[in-house]
């Protein structure tokens, strides 16, 4: 069975048994791009902004009744755990799209109008009793609906990645509390430095981790303002006067966000700063866990020829050649992943920079890229954190060794002999491969007292500033 539906560009045939529409068809004709489909939890912020606008318009008497209570109906029976996944399929339009997003935009309103038809006992594609655009769409553009729409579902989106960050942060600060007796060689340029714990070096990651979360945070509350209300180019035109305060007191009560109007509805359809600007928050995250991720591969290489400080957890093989190799895949995963976020950030700040006049019409692939990068941190940091972190273990033995003989505690002997015999003391001992302290006490420089205060390990490895 088939039905035909028309649009201003003509006729075609549809499949009976499906709620997406003429447009929708049209652009999964035009853009057979990626195969790629918008995430569900960008589906579900659709519906619930187009049930807010259902409710607005039937509070301002400009939507009838009969079809706005079918449209509000059939939303929160799709929003259901147990229906989404029937209506998801319906979703079929590629990430890569008409600009601003016009594409998906319809095919939300079309499955809704449908389904809403078929609520009330009439044919689907119907248009001329419930339109996709004259009804679902009512006050609306895609303009503001897909921007609004970006925004509460990378909010939504960005809670459990926060909380998998939270915990990650914690994971790393219960191992620096753990290897907080353990003094170790520092090391700057990746040349040996003055010791410090390896605890330090932990505890110093989780408060690299809980800075980016608050980046994040902070980023995340600034796309509590919304486009919605501003329609095509920012002026509210085909909305009632009050449609935009009605629409968003909607939303706050059925998202439990505190979101708010844009301060200009010019500037917010103009620029997409703050999605920019979100994306950021989520590359300097990135940024700093390849570093992290670095330093443990560092920390642990060898077991024979490296720095071998520490031990990663074997999950698995290492090579299909050489027998009993482990490879430390959780952080090399872990780079990967994040180089695909630097990638998406950087997709997106084209996007952002690309806005003319007055519309940035590439939204739509900030929005794929946006909730891609969640996605993929939120997937693996859980297990980033449960398979490598949580199960590193100290090498003590070796960490004790390279401090024994680290030259670099010749800085101790600078307060009292100056800098250039110190660097005397320390090339010396480098050469004859003796300790600084040895060295000092055999040329009578210190008392073997003095130098037993000087080079107590605990003493100088107790940082001043990590209580």
């Amino acid at each position: 069975m088939a039905r035909i539906e028309k649009d201003s560009l003509g006729s075609k045939k549809l499949p009976d048994d499906v709620y997406y529409g003429i447009q929708t068809l049209r652009a999964v004709e035009n853009f057979p791009v990626s195969g790629i489909k918008e995430q569900p939890i960008f589906i579900r912020a659709y519906f619930l902004l187009k049930k807010a606008a259902a409710l607005a318009n039937m509070e301002l008497s400009v939507l009838d009744g009969e079809r706005g209570s079918a449209i509000v109906k059939v939303i929160n029976e799709a929003l259901s755990d147990s229906n989404f996944d029937k209506f998801e399929g319906q979703f079929i339009v590629d990430v890569f799209q008409a600009g601003a997003g016009t594409s998906f935009n319809m095919n939300v309103n079309e499955v809704i109008a449908n389904m809403s038809l078929e609520l009330l006992g009439r044919e689907k594609g119907d248009y001329d009793f419930l339109s996709p655009n004259d009804h679902v769409n009512m006050g609306q553009s895609t303009n503001d609906t897909f921007s609004t729409a970006t925004h509460i579902a990378v909010i939504f989106a960005s809670e459990p990645l926060l909380n998998s960050l939270n915990e990650l942060a914690e994971s790393f600060k219960q191992k620096g509390m753990e290897f907080l007796d353990i003094p170790k060689v520092g090391r700057t340029h990746l040349m040996d430095a003055i010791p410090l714990r390896l605890g330090d070096e932990f505890l110093a990651y989780s408060w690299a981790i809980k800075k980016a979360v608050r980046r994040i945070e902070q980023r995340r509350d600034d796309l509590l303002e919304v486009a919605i209300g501003s329609t095509a180019t920012g002026t509210g035109a085909n909305a009632h006067p009050m449609f935009r305060k009605r629409v968003i007191d909607h939303l706050v009560t059925i998202t439990g966000l505190s979101l708010k109007p844009a301060e200009d509805s010019f500037e917010t359809l103009q620029s997409r700063a703050l999605l920019g600007s979100f994306s950021s928050s989520l590359k300097e995250l990135a940024l700093e866990l390849i570093r992290i991720s670095n330093d443990l591969r560092l920390l642990a290489s060898g077991p024979t020829s490296g720095i071998a400080e520490i031990e990663l957890p074997a999950i698995q093989p290492g090579s299909s050649i050489m027998p009993g190799k482990v490879n430390p895949v959780m952080a090399e995963c872990l780079n990967m992943v994040c180089f695909q976020v630097l990638g998406n950030d950087t997709a997106i700040s084209m996007a952002v920079q690309s806005g003319q006049l007055e519309l940035n019409v590439m939204t739509p692939i900030m929005t794929y890229n946006l909730l891609e990068s969640i996605r993929i941190l939120t997937n693996f940091l859980p297990v980033f954190q449960q398979k490598c972190v949580d199960g590193i273990v100290a090498n003590r033995e070796k960490i004790l060794s390279y401090l024994d003989i680290n030259p670099l505690l010749a800085t101790l002997l600078s307060p009292k002999i100056g800098y250039l015999k110190a660097s005397e003391i320390a090339k010396e001992a480098q050469e004859r491969q003796v300790s600084v302290k040895e060295l000092v006490l055999e040329k009578g420089i210190l008392s073997e007292k003095e130098a037993d205060d000087l080079f107590d390990i605990n003493k100088i490895s107790k940082s001043l500033y990590r209580k």
